[in-house]
């Protein structure tokens, strides 16, 4: 039987993994971040300030829903941390996975420019935040997930995340 898998889902500085690591903890399940399945060409090139094309992402993509589909179909289910900015991207989860859910941590402009600023040892600059809101798809209506405000504490948007993901079968 297919596990759900949470897509912890937002542009950069969202939280993704900060969340994600605690969301897989509290659902005692697998936890993933995305960005270390980037190719090392990708990292370079979103480090020099140039934003990835779609034959840049697709072995990513690719990558990310081998993981998810094997994580769903173990049984037990599990959490990825990464940008899925794109619809048509999460629907390339969908289909690899039953029980794919959503988590959009949504963020302000200027707060993921604050947080991208203050990171270190991160290969995502600053002079790419516009670019990921250019890329921004919301959750739409009818898919499967929540969007919830990314300046809110990790612990709380946990705590709604976990009763979303657990109503949601």
């Amino acid at each position: 039987m297919a596990a759900p898998v949470v897509v912890v889902m937002g542009v950069a500085g969202s939280g993704k993994s900060t969340v994600g690591r605690l969301l897989a903890d509290r659902l005692q399940v697998p936890f993933l971040e995305g960005d270390d399945l980037h190719p090392a060409a990708n990292r370079l090139k979103m480090a020099s300030g140039r934003p990835l094309t779609e034959e840049d992402r697709e072995p990513w993509l690719l990558s990310l829903a081998r993981w998810i589909g094997r994580a769903s179909e173990s049984g037990r289910g599990g959490v990825v941390a990464c940008s899925a900015l794109r619809y048509g991207y999460r629907e390339v989860f969908r289909d690899a996975g039953g029980g794919v859910w959503i988590l959009h941590l949504a963020l302000g402009e200027a707060a993921a420019r604050r947080r991208v600023a203050a990171r270190t040892g991160h290969f995502m600059p600053t002079a790419l935040v516009d670019s990921q809101y250019a890329e921004l798809d919301p959750l739409r209506p009818g898919e499967a997930g929540l969007t919830v405000d990314a300046e809110d504490s990790p612990q709380a948007i946990v705590d709604r995340a976990t009763a979303a993901v657990r109503a949601a079968g």
